[in-house]
């Protein structure tokens, strides 16, 4: 494997749960952003994840763009339960 990730990688809800985690976490901080809520941040993140993936595989269209909507919801909670269960351990120990 040559790739962290790939376009396919990308599109799997794990792939994709772990990207908007990531980016979420890389971008959050910036000043422009401080003032929105970290979730929603999150949730916009997913969701150019989600289109970007179905555009590069050539399978996007309304449907799946309405989908991707719906999708960006559960990786978006997803990606910010896991942030939460991380800072929950840190708490612990």
């Amino acid at each position: 494997m040559n790739e962290f990730f790939t376009w396919a990688t990308l599109g799997t809800y794990a792939g994709c749960v772990l990207a908007t985690s990531l980016i979420t976490q890389f971008i959050k901080e910036w000043s422009f952003l401080k003032p929105i809520p970290t979730r929603l941040v999150s949730y916009v993140i997913a969701l150019l994840v989600l289109l970007a993936a179905n555009a590069i595989a050539g399978t996007l269209d309304l449907p799946t763009a309405g989908l991707c909507v719906v999708n960006a919801v559960v990786v978006s909670l997803a990606a910010n339960g896991g942030y939460d269960g991380y800072e929950s351990l840190k708490k612990v120990a």
